[in-house]
């Protein structure tokens, strides 16, 4: 499949377009051709409720509830009665965290303890922090190492008798580092305490296989995976359900867990885009991983010295033994400034953080946890590579950076 086709602006040499560079895949990844041709049915001709139970609209749309459902299951490694689906991760997030808070209060659970890491994405550690607030948990952030990496043994170390919730997201979104999550379950399970993680910067990127990784809770989002905004999932572990209170009241759609009525249309395009990246997503990490190399090594050919923030990517590792995923180089250039070249470049989007904390000046928290030094952390770029990217323009990137590094202002 080719690249997606965008307008751009005169190049400087040509009377042809330079179409723009999209290097923001970790913000969100643009929808495959293939989920919007999957869901166009269901907004048009075929737009029955799927809780529609007395009439062929509403079995159709059930139907295809039901089989995105065992898509996204497929995609985990999880029993498709154990997806409930949301409207991205931070809902996911968000129930899954305030959800187990909320039930342990309603049930009189002493256990008040909720275990984090410094690098989780800002509705993890907004969620943790709203339970601390109102309802008097102890919220213990973990560190990462140097590398962005949440050791086992760092978490096994805050881990308490009351502890009632450990949270680690199983792919940074800010520096692509794979986490040890199924070490970290195991360790929080032997003290009793229930295990979350925040996957929407994993799934389709590093193999998710729930009957191999004993977590209790795990997050899906459909625009990380070229599906579409909107929808998203929370993986809830049978057996487990009676733990987790609904944020909002309604139907008893979804287990019980998230009341209202389904948007047919995106469910059915994340099942599809869950169907793609099962069925690609080894071949598509492999040749995302030789744009990784292509780029590093074009930024280093141009005498650019990039350093890279987190664990390195090499091209070497096995599958699943990755310590970061290949779609996402986090690099600081030395001696530029991250701002000035995102300025320079508006042809090439990329950031110098997370999506959502871009509107923010601060520097990143993310980085910060790195114990980077300040010049660092303000030159650090995150590029994300994509389905969609190609090497011509992974060189024409190279090329631009390259400029706009040496053009001192």
């Amino acid at each position: 499949m080719t690249a997606m086709e965008a307008p751009g602006r005169m190049s400087d040499d040509t009377d042809c377009p330079a179409a723009p560079i999209y290097l923001d895949n970790q913000a969100t990844t643009p929808m495959d051709p293939r989920v919007l041709e999957a869901m166009m049915p269901y907004l048009t001709t075929q737009f029955g409720n799927p809780h529609s139970a007395t009439h062929r609209w509403g079995w159709d749309a059930d139907a295809a509830v039901v089989k995105a459902r065992r898509q996204v299951a497929t995609l985990i490694g999880a029993d498709q009665g154990e997806i409930v689906f949301t409207s991205g991760a931070t809902e996911s997030n968000n129930l899954a965290i305030k959800g187990v808070a909320l039930a342990a209060v309603a049930a009189g659970d002493p256990r008040r303890h909720l275990v984090v890491s410094a690098i989780e994405h800002r509705c993890v550690l907004a969620a943790a922090e709203r339970m601390a607030a109102a309802h008097g948990f102890e919220v213990t952030v973990v560190p990462p190492g140097p590398d962005g990496i949440v050791r086992a043994d760092a978490v096994a170390a805050v881990l308490r008798d009351d502890t009632l919730l450990v949270s680690v997201m199983a792919v940074n979104n800010e520096i692509g580092t794979v986490q040890p999550v199924a070490e970290i379950a195991a360790r929080a399970h032997d003290r009793g305490a229930l295990v979350h993680t925040d996957a929407a910067q994993a799934a389709g990127r590093i193999p998710l296989d729930l009957r191999r990784v004993p977590v209790d809770m795990l997050s899906l989002s459909g625009h990380k995976i070229y599906g579409p905004k909107g929808v998203g999932a929370l993986f809830v572990r049978r057996g487990i359900e009676d733990r987790i209170q609904p944020l909002f009241d309604g139907g008893r759609q979804e287990r019980g867990l998230r009341a209202g009525t389904l948007p047919t249309p995106l469910v059915v395009g994340l099942g599809e885009a869950a169907r793609l990246a099962r069925q690609e997503g080894p071949e598509e990490t492999q040749r995302i991983g030789r744009l990784h190399l292509r780029l590093l090594a074009g930024l280093s050919a141009a005498g650019l010295t990039p350093e890279i923030n987190g664990a390195a990517f090499t091209g070497s590792e096995a599958p699943g033994h990755m310590p970061r995923v290949p779609h996402n180089l986090n690099l600081s250039i030395p001696g530029t400034e991250a701002d000035r070249i995102i300025r320079a470049l508006p042809d090439i989007a990329m950031s110098a953080g997370s999506a959502c904390s871009s509107a923010a000046v601060e520097p990143s928290y993310v980085l910060r946890a790195l114990k980077l030094a300040d010049a660092r952390v303000t030159a650090a770029l995150r590029l994300g590579l994509g389905r969609f990217t190609t090497e011509a323009e992974v060189d024409r990137a190279v090329a631009m950076l390259a400029k706009a590094a040496r053009a001192r202002s």
